[in-house]
């Protein structure tokens, strides 16, 4: 596959806003039309990328940098990624469209209430209990995209989610 053939798609919202979910029914999406996409997924890649993360804002602008890179990196040599990350800061997503030419930013809307309701990861719980801080959301600002090209309801079922964006990626000629 040719450099030409490499694409990007953003998903992001504020955490437990469903961007995982989403990836997953993308992933089988793409893979049942001959397409195995690299996932970078932040919960995952920010052990790797900083192995004692303590989310100060100087942290997570070193991250997404490298976060962007590395997708970049992927989609040079023909490699279809899905990030997977919040990404509190346009600033951040807009590094990685700028990198990026076959970009995709999908925002996940959602309000806090729905995501403290459902946190999985007991992200809002821990901060309301005052044990972690910077909750996108929260703490630290989430700056919602000013341009996403899909923009999605958290409350739609997340393989109807995939779909619009597979929808999307047809007819921008990226699948």
């Amino acid at each position: 596959m040719s450099g030409e053939k490499g694409f990007a798609v953003w998903i992001t919202g504020i955490p437990a806003s469903g961007k995982s979910s989403i990836t997953r029914e993308l992933v089988v999406d793409l893979n049942l039309i001959g397409i195995s996409p690299a996932v970078l997924e932040s919960d995952s890649l920010r052990t790797v990328l900083t192995p004692t993360p303590t989310y100060r804002q100087d942290e997570r602008v070193r991250f997404y940098l490298q976060l962007a890179e590395v997708g970049a990196l992927l989609a040079r040599q023909g490699i279809p990624v899905i990030f997977d990350a919040t990404a509190n800061r346009r600033a951040y997503r807009d590094h990685a469209r700028n990198l990026i030419t076959r970009f995709v930013e999908v925002f996940v809307n959602c309000t806090v209430d729905i995501c403290k309701s459902r946190d999985p990861k007991g992200i809002y719980a821990a901060a309301s209990l005052g044990t972690a801080s910077n909750v996108p959301g929260i703490h630290a600002a989430y700056e919602n995209p000013q341009y996403p090209e899909v923009i999605l309801d958290c409350s739609e079922n997340p393989s109807v989610s995939a779909k619009r964006i597979l929808g999307h990626l047809k007819e921008k000629g990226y699948i």
